[in-house]
C-alpha cells in the first residue's frame, strides 16, 4: 500500500593540486630567472657608469614582490591540499547514514519500498504524483497532499495493478495547481542510505543506492 502523509520540514582533486603545484613551480622559476638576471646585471655593470640607484631600487622591489608571490602560491597549494583532504573526509562520515537530499530519483529494489519528500510553496487545489521507471514509463500515479509545506510519499514498490516492480531507478514527479489553475512551485527530495563516496571530480559526491548525489544537495541525515 502506498501512503501519502504530511511531515514537518526539517582525479580532479589530484589534477587541481597538480595544477596549483605547477603554478607555484612556474612562479619560482620566474623568480630564479629574475634573480639571475639581476645579479648578472650587477656583475657586468660599467664601473664608470653604474646602474642608476632608482632603477636598481625598483628592481629590488620587484624581486621582493615576486618572492612574496612565490610564497603565497606555495601556501595556497598547501591550503588546497588540506581542503581536498577535509572534503573527502567529510564525505566518508556519511557512509551508512540515511540522508535526505534534493532530487527526484532513487533506487527501489524489487519487493522494496521508496520514500520521497515533496514541498509545496503554497496551498494547492490539486496535487498529482507520478512515478516513472528509468525508461520514462509511468508505473504508479495518485493524488498527493494539497497543503502548503512538506509532505512524504511512502511507495510500497507496486505498480498501479498491484504488481511488484523490478529493481531499478524510479523518479517522482509532483504537479500541483492552485484554485485559479496556476502551477504551484514544488521541490522533491529523496531518502536513502549512503553506500559510497567519490571525490575524484574535485567535489564530493555520495552514492545513494546507485544514484549519485552531490554533498551540497544533502539537507539532512540520520544514523
Amino acid at each position: 500500500m502506498t501512503t501519502v502523509s504530511s511531515t514537518t520540514s526539517s582525479s580532479s582533486s589530484t589534477s587541481s593540486t597538480s595544477s596549483s603545484s605547477t603554478s607555484a613551480s612556474s612562479a619560482s622559476s620566474v623568480y630564479n630567472t629574475f634573480l639571475i638576471m639581476l645579479t648578472t646585471q650587477l656583475k657586468n655593470q660599467d664601473p664608470l657608469n653604474p646602474t642608476d640607484t632608482t632603477a636598481f631600487t625598483q628592481e629590488m622591489i620587484g624581486l621582493a614582490s615576486l618572492e612574496q608571490q612565490v610564497d603565497t602560491n606555495t601556501d595556497l597549494t598547501s591550503i588546497q591540499s588540506s581542503l581536498d583532504t577535509l572534503t573527502s573526509t567529510n564525505g566518508v562520515a556519511y557512509i551508512g547514514k540515511t540522508v535526505v537530499a534534493t532530487g527526484d530519483t532513487e533506487q527501489v529494489s524489487s519487493g522494496g519500498t521508496g520514500t520521497w519528500h515533496y514541498d509545496l510553496a503554497s496551498t494547492a487545489k490539486s496535487t498529482s504524483l507520478t512515478i516513472t521507471n528509468s525508461s520514462g514509463t509511468t508505473v504508479w500515479s495518485g493524488s498527493g497532499d494539497t497543503a502548503s509545506g512538506s509532505h512524504t510519499l511512502s511507495w510500497d514498490g507496486t505498480d498501479s495493478s498491484g504488481d511488484a516492480v523490478s529493481t531499478g531507478d524510479y523518479t517522482l514527479t509532483v504537479t500541483a495547481k492552485d484554485s485559479s489553475g496556476s502551477t504551484v512551485t514544488t521541490t522533491t527530495s529523496i531518502v536513502g542510505t549512503v553506500t559510497g563516496v567519490d571525490s575524484s571530480s574535485g567535489s564530493t559526491v555520495l552514492t545513494v543506492g546507485d544514484v549519485s548525489v552531490a554533498l551540497s544537495k544533502v539537507t539532512g541525515f540520520s544514523s
